[in-house]
């Protein structure tokens, strides 16, 4: 068995992993590199056995999402670190290395990703995780060069290792006991930081989560759903009033929440002022539903709070990025 397994969970990618999987396999002799295939439609399990026979293949019975995708695959992979890669990552030589070695000296540390850069413009950091993200005090997520829609060029301004409250789920490298005894993605996310919930359980439990900017990789983003689409609009607003709900402790909730309610409500006239009506519907179908699931949640709330250690976590930072974009540097 071998230390790292590389987990590719894929969903019609067969494009990118045309694209990018030999690079993973060629880069990544300490690993064990596996696709997990989300029942896919398009030619992809045919054509990894035939022209990647060598990567092992987990074909899932039905399409579960990226989150439940994963935590069903992962059930079927034994290693001691789990490396949660989108198959439109291209990877470099030696990439594993600096992760490897700085969680193998950190053991308090649960989980790290690489410096994302965007891989069609290679100069700029990129969209999804940049060098690790935090969150404002509304519960808005950014990155260390990505705040909002303004990402940054890379001129090693982030090339030190540093805390953070989330790693990307584009290249996210986590320990197999930190990830299950947290209790794994949430599944009922379907997609979408999903990842942001399960960094948060971890860091209010005690456990780190960091960037090694040592370790690099480039990642194409929004290959699965366009930043546009109003699918991806509907899932990123429910999902972060979830993952709020989920873990906000009690003094916060009620002030963040009916601030949050005043927002979206912006957000969805701002759709509509740009003549996005299906996006300007997602962000209330979205809040629907929200309250549809909130109680299915009750009990993971009463866990979370009770399990948690850290608070305040100094990676949620206290001011708010629709009105400071730099308040990082």
């Amino acid at each position: 068995m071998k230390k790292i397994a590389v987990v590719i969970l894929n969903w019609n990618g067969v494009a990118m992993m045309k694209r990018f999987l030999r690079g993973v396999v060629d880069s990544s002799p300490e690993a064990e590199v596996i696709v997990a295939d989300n029942a896919s439609t398009d030619d992809s399990v045919n054509w990894l056995k035939s022209e990647m026979p060598e990567v092992r293949r987990v074909l899932l019975d039905r399409n579960y999402g990226f989150a439940e995708g994963y935590n069903q695959a992962l059930r079927q992979v034994e290693a001691e670190y789990y490396l949660l890669l989108n198959s439109d990552v291209e990877v470099t030589p030696g990439w594993l290395q600096p992760m490897l070695r700085y969680m193998e000296a950190h053991g308090e540390v649960a989980a790290c990703q690489p410096k994302l850069r965007c891989q069609w413009d290679k100069r700029m950091l990129e969209y999804a995780g940049a060098c690790g993200g935090y969150m404002d005090w509304l519960g808005y997520p950014y990155c260390r060069g990505r705040v909002q829609a303004h990402v940054e060029e890379d001129k090693g301004q982030y090339d030190t290792i540093a805390p953070v409250l989330w790693a990307s789920g584009a290249a996210l490298l986590i320990r197999a006991k930190d990830y299950w005894e947290a209790g794994g993605l949430d599944g009922r996310f379907f997609a979408h930081q999903e990842e942001i919930d399960l960094c948060w359980r971890l860091r209010a439990r005690g456990r780190g989560i960091v960037c090694v900017p040592q370790s690099v990789v480039y990642h194409v983003g929004g290959g699965t759903l366009p930043k546009e689409n109003p699918r991806k609009t509907y899932l990123n607003f429910r999902n972060n009033l979830l993952l709020l709900y989920k873990n906000l402790n009690d003094r916060e909730l009620h002030r963040v929440m009916w601030r949050r309610c005043c927002l979206d409500a912006l957000a969805s006239l701002f759709f509509l002022m740009k003549g996005e009506w299906g996006s300007c519907k997602a962000v209330w179908k979205a809040r629907r539903d929200f309250r549809r699931m909130k109680p299915d949640f009750r009990k993971d709330r009463e866990e979370n709070l009770r399990l948690t250690c850290v608070d305040p976590i100094p990676e949620i930072r206290r001011k708010c990025i629709l009105w400071n974009r730099n308040f990082e540097k």
